[in-house]
């Protein structure tokens, strides 16, 4: 079975969302809740996870969290809504 990939989006108890992929979702989210995964992460605690996207490789998933980084908040979330 080939590794997958994910993009995902937090919503975060500000009201601010934050981007990032990984190869486990479910084990990522919980380092951002443990505070153990990224410095924006542990001053904006999330709350729940609002989109999520698989990919195949991991170059693929880097490429799409660039894009969505770039994305105006409003046009992150017409993603999930």
């Amino acid at each position: 079975m080939a590794k997958k990939y994910y993009v995902y989006i937090l919503l975060t108890e500000k009201n601010t969302y934050y981007c990032g992929y990984t190869d486990n979702l479910q084990r990522r989210f919980q380092k951002h809740i443990e505070g153990k995964a990224a410095k924006y992460t542990r001053s904006f605690k999330p709350i729940k996870i609002v989109y999520s996207k698989e990919f195949e490789s991991k170059q693929e998933a880097q490429r799409e969290e660039y894009r969505i980084k770039r994305l105006s908040r409003e046009k992150k979330e017409l993603l999930f809504k």
